[in-house]
């Protein structure tokens, strides 16, 4: 009897031991080196390469001689599969930390499962993943911002440049004609984006008439191809062009360019983002206003919990919403204010 009370007191011993040794295992390690392997959905995007931009200048930051910083980029291309194949590598290569603008926002499960089997915690960026996969981990944050908020700002925007000159309405039917310009298909921000500009103009009186709408996948040149196509459509009926981002309202703007329009037959453009090119064309006067995407304090969040997550210091000092958010607010970019928002001249593309 006392033999199997010391071979069940064994027994329980090593059932404690393994228990205790899986939980060490899901502590995130603790390093005195940041290798921050960076993954995009597609680099062409200009407001993401520069946030990325501002992100390996923020982490060098935190660099010293007792603590080095290190950036590992791969561009995924517009492609899931290859985003899963990537991160992979860059556990493989030794990243302690990933960050991840995810292709697709509600496939995040095989990149999940990576990097908790790995210990490698993830910063996701500017693409928010489904709150119920944010939950998968306690390695698992996002950085970002609110996508109500800009739709919400765009439409101000909209609602006071309208306002203010009449001459907006040119067949003077007491009506805005409008087209918008849109990211992906389905795409959450997109959707909110759109909604939240267009109800936020009705909701301060603006009478609008939709003609249509253009997907264009975030790109410049595409958008250009969808804006010649609606014009094409439209002529001169089109008094306003709402786009989800700078790129896209540019390439409405150089549509109209290719097509050798008067200044008093275009529409007028609103953007969201910010992005250097976009703020040179509210200042030149061709976009009437854009929706500023902190990309400068997202960039320092993302590199301040980075290097908090892998040195275990300084997570207390972080400012979370619901324990794994980080979000930046918007702001309102006009020919009054854009001076405020423009890089060095040097940095001018």
């Amino acid at each position: 009897m006392r033999g199997k009370n010391i071979l069940a007191a064994g027994l329980i011993f090593c059932m404690s031991t393994q228990l205790l040794c899986a939980c060490q295992e899901q502590q995130l390690a603790v390093s005195d080196k940041v290798h921050a392997g960076v993954i995009c959905y597609n680099q062409s995007d200009t407001f993401l390469d520069e946030l990325i931009t501002c992100f390996k200048e923020k982490l060098s930051d935190y660099g010293s001689e007792e603590f080095k910083t290190t950036v590992t980029l791969r561009d995924a291309a517009g492609s899931q599969r290859t985003q899963n194949d990537q991160v992979k590598e860059l556990i493989d290569a030794g990243c302690n930390v990933l960050c991840v603008n995810l292709v697709d926002r509600a496939d995040p499960s095989e990149i999940i499962d990576l990097a908790r089997d790995n210990n490698v915690p993830i910063i996701f960026f500017n693409r928010e993943p489904v709150a119920e996969d944010l939950m998968q981990w306690d390695g698992l944050y996002y950085v970002g911002a609110e996508a109500k908020q800009s739709g919400v700002m765009q439409g101000e925007l909209a609602v006071d440049v309208i306002q203010a000159d009449s001459r907006i309405d040119r067949n003077k039917d007491g009506r805005i004609q409008y087209v918008v310009l849109e990211g992906e298909p389905g795409h959450q921000d997109a959707i909110i984006r759109t909604e939240n500009a267009v109800d936020t103009l009705k909701n301060n009186g603006i009478e609008l008439e939709k003609l249509s709408y253009g997907i264009a996948n975030w790109n410049r040149a595409q958008a250009q191809n969808r804006m010649l196509l609606l014009i094409s459509q439209y002529q001169n009926k089109i008094e306003l062009v709402l786009a989800n981002n700078d790129d896209m309202a540019l390439g409405a703007i150089d549509a109209y360019k290719k097509l050798n329009y008067s200044e008093s037959a275009l529409p007028v453009f609103f953007g969201i983002d910010g992005t250097d090119v976009g703020l040179q064309a509210v200042l030149d006067g061709e976009m009437s206003g854009t929706v500023y995407n902190d990309k400068e304090g997202q960039a320092e969040a993302m590199a301040e919990l980075a290097v908090a997550l892998v040195s275990g210091k300084g997570m207390e000092d972080i400012k979370f919403e619901k324990d794994k958010y980080i979000y930046l607010p918007y702001s309102k970019v006009t020919m009054d204010n854009v001076e405020d928002y423009l890089p060095e001249p040097a940095n001018y593309r």
